[in-house]
């Protein structure tokens, strides 16, 4: 297979840039122009185009559907490519979203900064020189200069992918392009009548809760106890942090805390709402993001942007500014965004989601055998755990026990202790004394010692890792361990990196963008599980691509869009795949459930 590596260069100023705008902003407005494009087949010579009529001819003359497309970011140069002229290859590729997932993402994936990595060469500067400047403003010598800085970033581009792509797995290459095919070929649509009345209630609805908690004045909100109240009433545990001046914990209210920052992101827009009016925000997330779906939805169908190999743990990731990993589903304002997102015409949105995956992992990666089975035998392993807790038989296990039950199947996993514990049913409005909380815990570790061992067994290989030996933990064969690169090599054959994974006499800590964080067994029992059942829902949902067109992933789930005729029969081929394990999980017992409907957010 050939593959055509290119790099556009386009029209930019102050206010009309990435910087500016979206992706998709930026390629569908209306002062978007192409200055040139460099491009090269294989590993021939590369050429630089910088008249219209020259690059339309070459791109209509070359088959694409028998070759591949490499690109350095290629959500970009693959959205000029489909949106403006209509080329659609066999395959996609993309250095960086490559270098991410073999060097980790807390190092800079920029061509500057990998292709410096790796030797290849130097990246120009020559597109600082042409802000402002249409084609028709380049003098000769100019736009040669251009075009060489354009070739040398082809160049640099295929250097990379030539020495990448020997050590890079072929169904992770598969999955690189599957998520850029969500965004470069879009097929979901946007309900704009719904957006628009979304908007108007979303801000009128903002306006009442202020004034019903009595916020006339931004003092209200100022108070801790207050606002601290006021996000308990919508069952939010405020964040604390202990305090530099007495030593004691207190509220972290401030803007740089970033369990206070991560509520303007939570799923109630009402949470959202009392946060940005206390940090002095006009507008909420919601209503931002409502107001760019709008936008999208004007200029034509979704782009959705997931970004491959986005978090530490392998996840997709949200991009392009609205993030559809984290959409609201609860409140009043609930799956209101969901619900905008619609098949076209003809067709059915299909959704399916893992059951309980983190968890099923878990007790396999631990050999924990009987909760193994009984994820196997369809058994409630929620009500098990209940009737441990309360001591009674399992058809006695009440409502409000058995989510005891599944908070602590699901939450006391990775080695969390009592005090959390309790904060988090609380959260859920289940109260509990210390004594209980840490009667709670003790059973879960008593029932699962197995799992109890797994931390143990992680904690020791932090310990080794740290002094560059490795040693093995969980499941024979599961998971690697790199002691000269301070990482775990994960099932699909990439790298979980530790870097600079140190100790300082009190903890470990590895280093990240910004700062260091604190690592230890149960946090490395989450990372695995997490990057686990990662690459399963990878390697699922390449099975389904084979036959349906897979439009979205969140986290654990798959979205498909179906003809409406084949609605039944491709849900039943998506949950079957959505069973199915790879090789080196044999034994474990994955399951889903699924839903099917015009807009993703009726899919239940």
């Amino acid at each position: 297979m050939d593959v055509y590596t290119l790099d556009f260069e386009t029209y930019y100023d102050q206010h009309y840039s990435l910087s500016k705008l979206t992706t998709e902003e930026y390629v569908r407005d209306e002062q978007f122009e192409v200055i040139g494009l460099a491009i090269k087949k294989n590993n021939g010579s590369t050429v630089w185009l910088d008249s219209p009529g020259q690059i339309k001819r070459l791109l209509s003359h070359i088959d694409f559907s028998a070759c591949g497309i490499l690109c350095h970011n290629t959500m970009f140069d693959g959205a000029i490519l489909k949106w403006r002229y209509g080329v659609s290859p066999k395959i996609w590729f993309d250095t960086m979203y490559m270098s991410r997932a073999l060097h980790g993402v807390e190092k800079s994936a920029s061509l500057k900064a990998v292709a410096e990595r790796y030797g290849v060469g130097i990246k120009g500067t020559e597109v600082q020189n042409a802000k402002g400047k249409h084609r028709a403003d380049f003098t000769d010598e100019e736009i040669k200069r251009y075009g060489q800085y354009a070739k040398n970033d082809v160049d640099l581009t295929f250097q990379l992918f030539s020495q990448m792509g020997v050590k890079f797995p072929r169904q992770e290459l598969k999955l690189i392009d599957l998520s850029l095919r969500m965004f470069i070929e879009p097929t979901l649509e946007l309900d704009l009548g719904l957006l628009q009345q979304h908007l108007e209630d979303t801000k009128a609805r903002k306006e009442k809760l202020l004034e019903d908690a009595n916020v006339t004045d931004k003092k209200d909100l100022m108070s801790n106890q207050k606002f601290a109240d006021m996000l308990r009433e919508f069952d939010v545990e405020p964040p604390m942090k202990v305090s530099l001046t007495t030593g004691k914990d207190t509220y972290a209210f401030a803007k740089s805390d970033e369990g206070f920052k991560e509520l303007l992101e939570h799923e109630d827009d009402r949470v959202q709402t009392l946060v940005s009016a206390r940090l002095g925000n006009k507008s909420t997330l919601e209503e931002t993001r409502t107001d760019r779906f709008i936008g999208i939805a004007q200029r034509g169908k979704l782009p959705v942007p997931v970004r491959y190999y986005a978090a530490h743990t392998g996840r997709w990731g949200g991009a392009d500014k609205i993030n559809l990993q984290n959409l609201p589903s609860r409140g009043v304002n609930a799956k209101k965004l969901k619900k905008a997102i619609v098949a076209p015409e003809g067709y059915t949105i299909v959704e399916a989601d893992s059951a309980q995956i983190e968890a099923r992992v878990l007790a396999w990666l631990s050999e924990q055998d009987d909760l193994v089975s009984q994820f196997t035998n369809g058994e409630d392993v929620y009500v098990k755990m209940a009737g441990r807790i309360y001591g009674c038989p399992e058809e006695d296990v009440t409502k409000d026990q058995r989510f005891v039950g599944k908070t602590t199947i699901l939450g006391a996993g990775y080695g969390m202790g009592a005090e959390k514990f309790a904060t988090q049913l609380k959260t859920f409005g289940y109260e509990v004394s210390p004594d209980e909380a840490r009667r709670i815990i003790n059973i879960y570790r008593q029932s699962n010692f197995k799992i109890s061992k797994l931390w143990r067994d992680a904690q020791y290989m932090v310990s080794q890792l740290t002094n560059g030996r490795a040693v093995a933990f969980g499941r024979k064969g599961v998971i690697g361990v790199d002691a000269s690169n301070k990482a775990l090599v994960l099932p699909s054959g990439l790298p979980l990196f530790y870097e600079d994974l140190s100790y300082d006499g009190d903890e470990y800590t590895y280093k990240v963008r910004r700062g260091r964080n604190k690592i230890y067994g149960g946090k490395v029992i989450e990372n695995v599980c997490q990057a686990i059942a990662r690459c399963i829902i990878g390697e699922q949902m390449l099975k389904i691509a084979k036959r349906y067109r897979v439009v979205l992933t969140v986290h654990d789930s798959i979205v498909c869009c179906v003809e409406d005729n084949k609605v039944k029969e491709a849900q039943a081929f998506v949950e079957t795949c959505m069973r199915w394990t790879p090789s080196w999980a044999k034994g474990l017992p994955v399951d889903c459930e699924s839903g099917t409907a015009k807009s993703y957010g009726d899919c239940e």
